[in-house]
Protein backbone atom coordinates (compact mmCIF):
# COMPACT_ATOMS: atom_id res chain seq x y z
CA UNK A 1 0.00 0.00 0.00
CA UNK A 2 1.04 3.26 -0.93
CA UNK A 3 0.94 5.96 1.95
CA UNK A 4 1.58 9.66 2.33
CA UNK A 5 5.89 9.12 2.45
CA UNK A 6 5.47 7.98 -0.76
CA UNK A 7 7.69 10.13 -2.66
CA UNK A 8 6.14 12.47 -4.88
CA UNK A 9 8.00 11.96 -8.74
CA UNK A 10 6.16 13.72 -11.12
CA UNK A 11 6.72 12.57 -14.35
CA UNK A 12 8.32 15.31 -16.98
CA UNK A 13 5.69 15.42 -19.84
CA UNK A 14 7.61 14.54 -23.24
CA UNK A 15 6.49 14.78 -26.81
CA UNK A 16 4.73 11.51 -27.68
CA UNK A 17 5.77 9.04 -30.24
CA UNK A 18 4.14 6.04 -31.47
CA UNK A 19 6.46 2.80 -32.58
CA UNK A 20 3.97 0.45 -34.03
CA UNK A 21 0.97 0.81 -31.88
CA UNK A 22 3.04 1.57 -28.60
CA UNK A 23 3.06 5.36 -27.37
CA UNK A 24 6.32 6.20 -25.73
CA UNK A 25 6.31 9.65 -24.46
CA UNK A 26 3.38 11.88 -23.41
CA UNK A 27 1.45 10.59 -20.80
CA UNK A 28 1.95 7.08 -21.84
CA UNK A 29 3.40 4.24 -19.29
CA UNK A 30 7.20 3.71 -18.94
CA UNK A 31 7.64 1.29 -21.60
CA UNK A 32 9.75 -1.97 -21.38
CA UNK A 33 12.10 -2.77 -24.45
CA UNK A 34 14.57 -5.25 -25.44
CA UNK A 35 17.02 -6.21 -27.74
CA UNK A 36 17.65 -10.10 -29.61
CA UNK A 37 21.07 -11.51 -29.40
CA UNK A 38 20.33 -14.01 -32.07
CA UNK A 39 21.69 -13.57 -35.68
CA UNK A 40 19.01 -11.98 -37.14
CA UNK A 41 19.60 -14.34 -40.32
CA UNK A 42 18.46 -16.56 -38.38
CA UNK A 43 14.45 -16.26 -38.93
CA UNK A 44 12.99 -19.04 -36.61
CA UNK A 45 15.59 -18.33 -34.07
CA UNK A 46 14.83 -14.84 -33.80
CA UNK A 47 10.65 -15.08 -33.95
CA UNK A 48 11.04 -17.68 -31.14
CA UNK A 49 12.85 -15.58 -28.86
CA UNK A 50 10.81 -12.35 -29.57
CA UNK A 51 7.79 -14.23 -28.37
CA UNK A 52 9.85 -15.36 -24.86
CA UNK A 53 10.02 -11.66 -24.36
CA UNK A 54 6.46 -11.08 -25.55
CA UNK A 55 5.93 -13.36 -22.56
CA UNK A 56 7.54 -11.64 -20.01
CA UNK A 57 5.99 -8.11 -21.02
CA UNK A 58 8.71 -6.75 -23.35
CA UNK A 59 6.70 -4.24 -25.64
CA UNK A 60 9.11 -3.16 -28.10
CA UNK A 61 12.09 -5.71 -29.71
CA UNK A 62 15.22 -4.03 -30.93
CA UNK A 63 17.33 -6.08 -33.58
CA UNK A 64 20.53 -5.83 -35.07
CA UNK A 65 20.50 -5.29 -39.38
CA UNK A 66 24.59 -5.15 -39.90
CA UNK A 67 24.01 -6.23 -43.76
CA UNK A 68 21.59 -6.61 -46.36
CA UNK A 69 20.99 -9.97 -45.61
CA UNK A 70 19.99 -9.20 -42.46
CA UNK A 71 17.36 -6.69 -43.59
CA UNK A 72 15.81 -9.71 -45.81
CA UNK A 73 15.26 -11.70 -42.91
CA UNK A 74 14.09 -8.58 -40.93
CA UNK A 75 11.14 -8.24 -43.49
CA UNK A 76 9.83 -11.85 -43.33
CA UNK A 77 10.36 -11.60 -39.15
CA UNK A 78 8.79 -8.35 -38.67
CA UNK A 79 5.47 -10.02 -40.79
CA UNK A 80 5.39 -12.34 -37.94
CA UNK A 81 6.02 -10.34 -35.23
CA UNK A 82 3.56 -9.77 -32.13
CA UNK A 83 5.01 -6.91 -31.20
CA UNK A 84 6.66 -3.75 -33.20
CA UNK A 85 10.43 -3.93 -34.27
CA UNK A 86 13.06 -1.67 -34.11
CA UNK A 87 15.92 -1.78 -36.67
CA UNK A 88 19.25 -1.21 -34.94
CA UNK A 89 21.65 0.44 -37.80
CA UNK A 90 25.62 1.02 -37.60
CA UNK A 91 28.38 2.72 -39.98
CA UNK A 92 25.27 1.96 -43.37
CA UNK A 93 22.59 4.45 -43.93
CA UNK A 94 21.41 2.37 -46.90
CA UNK A 95 20.62 -0.51 -44.06
CA UNK A 96 18.60 2.07 -42.22
CA UNK A 97 16.01 3.15 -45.47
CA UNK A 98 16.46 -0.53 -46.64
CA UNK A 99 14.92 -1.46 -42.87
CA UNK A 100 12.24 1.37 -43.63
CA UNK A 101 11.42 -0.18 -46.65
CA UNK A 102 10.95 -3.85 -44.97
CA UNK A 103 8.95 -2.79 -42.32
CA UNK A 104 10.83 -1.63 -39.67
CA UNK A 105 8.59 0.49 -37.03
CA UNK A 106 11.41 2.29 -36.20
CA UNK A 107 15.19 2.83 -37.06
CA UNK A 108 18.11 3.23 -34.18
CA UNK A 109 20.87 5.22 -35.74
CA UNK A 110 23.79 6.41 -34.37
CA UNK A 111 24.50 10.24 -36.60
CA UNK A 112 28.18 9.86 -34.89
CA UNK A 113 28.90 6.45 -36.42
CA UNK A 114 26.76 7.04 -39.64
CA UNK A 115 28.61 9.52 -42.06
CA UNK A 116 27.36 12.90 -40.56
CA UNK A 117 24.94 15.12 -42.28
CA UNK A 118 24.78 14.12 -45.77
CA UNK A 119 24.35 10.33 -44.70
CA UNK A 120 21.85 10.81 -41.69
CA UNK A 121 19.53 13.71 -44.01
CA UNK A 122 18.25 10.35 -46.07
CA UNK A 123 17.17 8.40 -42.78
CA UNK A 124 15.45 11.32 -41.51
CA UNK A 125 13.81 12.15 -44.76
CA UNK A 126 12.10 8.55 -44.81
CA UNK A 127 11.30 8.12 -41.54
CA UNK A 128 9.06 11.22 -42.73
CA UNK A 129 7.34 10.08 -45.32
CA UNK A 130 7.08 7.40 -43.82
CA UNK A 131 5.61 8.22 -40.45
CA UNK A 132 7.77 6.30 -38.86
CA UNK A 133 10.18 7.37 -36.03
CA UNK A 134 13.77 7.13 -35.12
CA UNK A 135 15.65 6.94 -32.66
CA UNK A 136 18.61 9.16 -32.13
CA UNK A 137 21.62 7.73 -29.99
CA UNK A 138 24.40 9.61 -28.48
CA UNK A 139 27.29 6.88 -27.27
CA UNK A 140 30.12 8.05 -25.15
CA UNK A 141 32.24 5.10 -27.74
CA UNK A 142 31.10 7.13 -30.63
CA UNK A 143 31.08 10.60 -30.20
CA UNK A 144 32.15 13.04 -32.86
CA UNK A 145 35.92 13.44 -32.29
CA UNK A 146 35.50 16.94 -32.31
CA UNK A 147 33.55 17.14 -29.38
CA UNK A 148 35.94 14.39 -27.45
CA UNK A 149 38.12 17.43 -28.06
CA UNK A 150 36.84 20.08 -26.77
CA UNK A 151 35.42 18.29 -23.37
CA UNK A 152 38.37 16.35 -23.28
CA UNK A 153 36.76 13.19 -23.41
CA UNK A 154 32.65 11.74 -23.49
CA UNK A 155 31.53 13.71 -20.21
CA UNK A 156 27.80 14.09 -19.40
CA UNK A 157 28.31 18.26 -21.10
CA UNK A 158 29.76 16.04 -24.63
CA UNK A 159 27.20 13.76 -24.65
CA UNK A 160 24.35 16.64 -23.80
CA UNK A 161 26.28 18.51 -26.59
CA UNK A 162 26.16 15.75 -28.88
CA UNK A 163 22.69 15.13 -28.45
CA UNK A 164 21.18 18.37 -28.85
CA UNK A 165 23.98 19.30 -32.45
CA UNK A 166 21.48 16.59 -33.94
CA UNK A 167 18.46 17.90 -32.05
CA UNK A 168 18.77 20.91 -33.86
CA UNK A 169 19.69 20.09 -36.74
CA UNK A 170 16.33 17.55 -37.02
CA UNK A 171 14.59 20.46 -36.04
CA UNK A 172 16.33 22.10 -39.17
CA UNK A 173 14.64 19.30 -41.49
CA UNK A 174 11.55 20.21 -39.92
CA UNK A 175 10.98 16.62 -37.77
CA UNK A 176 10.24 15.72 -34.23
CA UNK A 177 9.09 12.05 -34.73
CA UNK A 178 12.09 10.96 -32.92
CA UNK A 179 13.94 9.56 -28.82
CA UNK A 180 17.02 10.48 -27.69
CA UNK A 181 19.46 8.36 -26.14
CA UNK A 182 22.26 9.16 -24.18
CA UNK A 183 24.55 5.72 -23.25
CA UNK A 184 27.81 5.52 -20.98
CA UNK A 185 28.59 2.34 -19.28
CA UNK A 186 29.34 4.37 -16.14
CA UNK A 187 25.96 5.31 -13.99
CA UNK A 188 27.14 8.73 -12.60
CA UNK A 189 28.10 10.02 -15.90
CA UNK A 190 24.39 8.54 -17.52
CA UNK A 191 23.04 10.09 -14.75
CA UNK A 192 24.54 13.65 -14.79
CA UNK A 193 24.14 13.47 -19.00
CA UNK A 194 20.17 12.79 -18.76
CA UNK A 195 19.40 15.34 -15.94
CA UNK A 196 20.83 18.24 -18.24
CA UNK A 197 19.15 16.77 -21.67
CA UNK A 198 15.68 16.42 -19.59
CA UNK A 199 16.01 20.19 -18.33
CA UNK A 200 16.93 21.59 -21.97
CA UNK A 201 14.28 19.40 -24.28
CA UNK A 202 10.79 17.66 -24.29
CA UNK A 203 11.65 14.77 -26.36
CA UNK A 204 10.82 10.82 -25.17
CA UNK A 205 14.14 10.26 -23.35
CA UNK A 206 15.15 6.10 -23.46
CA UNK A 207 16.88 5.56 -20.86
CA UNK A 208 19.89 2.83 -20.43
CA UNK A 209 23.29 1.92 -18.80
CA UNK A 210 25.32 0.77 -22.23
CA UNK A 211 27.25 -2.36 -21.94
CA UNK A 212 26.04 -2.57 -17.71
CA UNK A 213 27.68 -5.95 -17.44
CA UNK A 214 26.57 -9.64 -16.66
CA UNK A 215 23.44 -10.45 -14.21
CA UNK A 216 24.99 -8.81 -10.99
CA UNK A 217 26.93 -6.15 -12.01
CA UNK A 218 24.48 -5.57 -15.14
CA UNK A 219 21.61 -5.43 -12.49
CA UNK A 220 23.09 -3.01 -10.12
CA UNK A 221 24.12 -0.27 -12.37
CA UNK A 222 20.71 -0.58 -14.24
CA UNK A 223 18.76 -0.35 -11.40
CA UNK A 224 20.89 2.97 -10.03
CA UNK A 225 21.41 4.72 -14.02
CA UNK A 226 17.55 3.95 -14.64
CA UNK A 227 15.99 4.11 -11.69
CA UNK A 228 17.58 7.13 -9.89
CA UNK A 229 16.46 8.81 -12.96
CA UNK A 230 13.13 7.51 -13.03
CA UNK A 231 12.67 8.42 -9.37
CA UNK A 232 13.47 12.56 -10.49
CA UNK A 233 10.24 11.57 -13.41
CA UNK A 234 13.02 11.39 -16.09
CA UNK A 235 12.82 8.94 -18.92
CA UNK A 236 9.89 7.36 -21.05
CA UNK A 237 11.24 3.60 -22.22
CA UNK A 238 13.81 1.38 -20.53
CA UNK A 239 16.69 -1.09 -21.89
CA UNK A 240 18.86 -2.82 -19.29
CA UNK A 241 21.15 -4.14 -21.17
CA UNK A 242 22.81 -7.35 -19.48
CA UNK A 243 25.15 -9.98 -20.70
CA UNK A 244 22.65 -12.49 -20.11
CA UNK A 245 19.30 -14.01 -22.15
CA UNK A 246 17.65 -11.17 -23.09
CA UNK A 247 14.63 -12.02 -20.87
CA UNK A 248 16.16 -11.58 -18.05
CA UNK A 249 16.94 -7.98 -19.54
CA UNK A 250 12.76 -7.52 -19.04
CA UNK A 251 12.61 -8.95 -15.58
CA UNK A 252 15.02 -7.01 -14.26
CA UNK A 253 13.35 -3.65 -15.95
CA UNK A 254 9.99 -4.38 -14.35
CA UNK A 255 11.51 -5.10 -11.42
CA UNK A 256 13.09 -1.44 -11.41
CA UNK A 257 9.58 -0.44 -12.19
CA UNK A 258 7.76 -2.16 -9.63
CA UNK A 259 10.37 -0.52 -6.90
CA UNK A 260 9.58 3.13 -7.90
CA UNK A 261 5.59 2.25 -7.62
CA UNK A 262 5.43 3.28 -11.96
CA UNK A 263 4.28 -0.32 -13.49
CA UNK A 264 3.27 -3.60 -11.73
CA UNK A 265 3.45 -6.89 -13.99
CA UNK A 266 3.50 -10.43 -12.98
CA UNK A 267 5.23 -11.99 -9.77
CA UNK A 268 7.06 -9.94 -7.41
CA UNK A 269 8.93 -11.98 -5.14
CA UNK A 270 9.58 -12.34 -1.47
CA UNK A 271 12.30 -14.78 0.24
CA UNK A 272 14.27 -14.03 3.02
CA UNK A 273 17.68 -14.97 3.14
CA UNK A 274 18.10 -17.85 5.10
CA UNK A 275 19.17 -18.63 8.48
CA UNK A 276 20.45 -21.73 10.64
CA UNK A 277 16.41 -22.67 11.44
CA UNK A 278 16.46 -22.73 7.74
CA UNK A 279 15.83 -27.11 6.97
CA UNK A 280 15.02 -26.72 3.42
CA UNK A 281 16.84 -25.80 0.06
CA UNK A 282 15.20 -22.68 0.10
CA UNK A 283 18.03 -21.45 -2.57
CA UNK A 284 16.76 -24.23 -5.28
CA UNK A 285 13.10 -23.87 -4.26
CA UNK A 286 12.98 -20.24 -4.81
CA UNK A 287 15.10 -20.09 -7.97
CA UNK A 288 12.69 -22.99 -9.34
CA UNK A 289 9.72 -20.77 -8.31
CA UNK A 290 11.04 -17.74 -9.98
CA UNK A 291 11.36 -19.54 -13.53
CA UNK A 292 8.14 -21.56 -13.25
CA UNK A 293 6.30 -17.80 -12.47
CA UNK A 294 8.04 -15.61 -14.85
CA UNK A 295 4.90 -16.38 -17.55
CA UNK A 296 2.45 -14.90 -14.88
CA UNK A 297 0.73 -11.05 -16.29
CA UNK A 298 -1.35 -10.42 -13.15
CA UNK A 299 0.47 -8.59 -9.72
CA UNK A 300 1.50 -11.01 -7.26
CA UNK A 301 3.41 -10.81 -3.99
CA UNK A 302 4.55 -14.24 -3.74
CA UNK A 303 6.53 -15.24 -0.17
CA UNK A 304 8.97 -18.31 0.05
CA UNK A 305 10.27 -18.64 3.22
CA UNK A 306 12.94 -20.60 5.01
CA UNK A 307 11.25 -20.99 8.80
CA UNK A 308 7.26 -22.02 9.51
CA UNK A 309 8.15 -20.32 12.94
CA UNK A 310 8.51 -16.50 11.35
CA UNK A 311 7.83 -16.86 7.40
CA UNK A 312 4.35 -16.69 7.38
CA UNK A 313 4.34 -13.34 9.30
CA UNK A 314 7.26 -11.67 8.08
CA UNK A 315 5.76 -12.24 4.58
CA UNK A 316 1.96 -11.27 5.94
CA UNK A 317 1.72 -8.83 2.70
CA UNK A 318 2.41 -11.36 0.74
CA UNK A 319 -0.66 -12.49 -1.39
CA UNK A 320 0.29 -16.17 -1.06
CA UNK A 321 3.29 -18.28 -0.29
CA UNK A 322 4.43 -21.25 1.47
CA UNK A 323 7.22 -21.79 4.61
CA UNK A 324 9.67 -24.66 5.11
CA UNK A 325 10.00 -26.90 7.91
CA UNK A 326 11.49 -30.58 8.44
CA UNK A 327 9.49 -32.77 6.15
CA UNK A 328 6.36 -30.17 6.14
CA UNK A 329 5.64 -27.37 5.34
CA UNK A 330 3.19 -24.55 5.39
CA UNK A 331 0.97 -23.32 2.34
CA UNK A 332 -0.39 -19.46 3.79
CA UNK A 333 -2.24 -16.28 2.35
CA UNK A 334 -1.76 -12.79 3.94
CA UNK A 335 -0.01 -14.90 7.11
CA UNK A 336 -2.66 -17.03 7.68
CA UNK A 337 -1.88 -20.46 7.62
CA UNK A 338 -3.78 -22.56 4.80
CA UNK A 339 -2.78 -26.10 5.13
CA UNK A 340 0.68 -28.23 5.73
CA UNK A 341 2.14 -29.23 3.23
CA UNK A 342 4.80 -32.19 2.99
CA UNK A 343 7.96 -30.80 1.96
CA UNK A 344 8.13 -32.43 -1.57
CA UNK A 345 5.16 -30.76 -2.31
CA UNK A 346 5.78 -27.38 -1.31
CA UNK A 347 6.69 -26.10 -4.89
CA UNK A 348 3.54 -27.87 -6.73
CA UNK A 349 1.17 -26.57 -3.92
CA UNK A 350 1.90 -22.97 -4.58
CA UNK A 351 1.80 -23.13 -8.16
CA UNK A 352 -1.31 -24.88 -7.75
CA UNK A 353 -2.78 -21.86 -5.86
CA UNK A 354 -1.44 -19.08 -8.33
CA UNK A 355 -2.89 -20.49 -11.24
CA UNK A 356 -6.20 -20.80 -9.42
CA UNK A 357 -5.80 -17.23 -7.78
CA UNK A 358 -4.66 -15.62 -11.28
CA UNK A 359 -6.95 -17.84 -13.27
CA UNK A 360 -3.40 -18.06 -15.86
CA UNK A 361 -1.85 -21.15 -16.80
CA UNK A 362 1.54 -22.41 -15.25
CA UNK A 363 3.89 -25.36 -16.14
CA UNK A 364 3.22 -27.26 -12.81
CA UNK A 365 5.83 -29.77 -11.61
Amino acid sequence: MIDKFTINRPRKLTKAITVGDVQVGGRAPVVVQSMTNTDTCQVEATLAQIERLVAVGCELVRLAIPNHDAVLAFKEIRAASSVPLIADIHFNHRLALAALENGADAVRINPGNLGGVDKTRPVVEACRELGRPLRLGVNSGSLEADLLAQYGGPTPAALVEGALRWVHQFEDWGFDNFKISLKSSDVLINLAAYQELARLVDYPLHLGVTEAGGLMAGTVKSALGIGMLLAQGIGDTIRVSLTRDPVEEVQVAYEILRALHLRYRGVELISCPTCGRCQIDLFSLAEAAEQRLRSIKQPLKVAIMGCVVNGPGEAREADVGIAGGKGVGALFKHGELVRQVPEADLLQALLEEVAAMTGEQLDLV
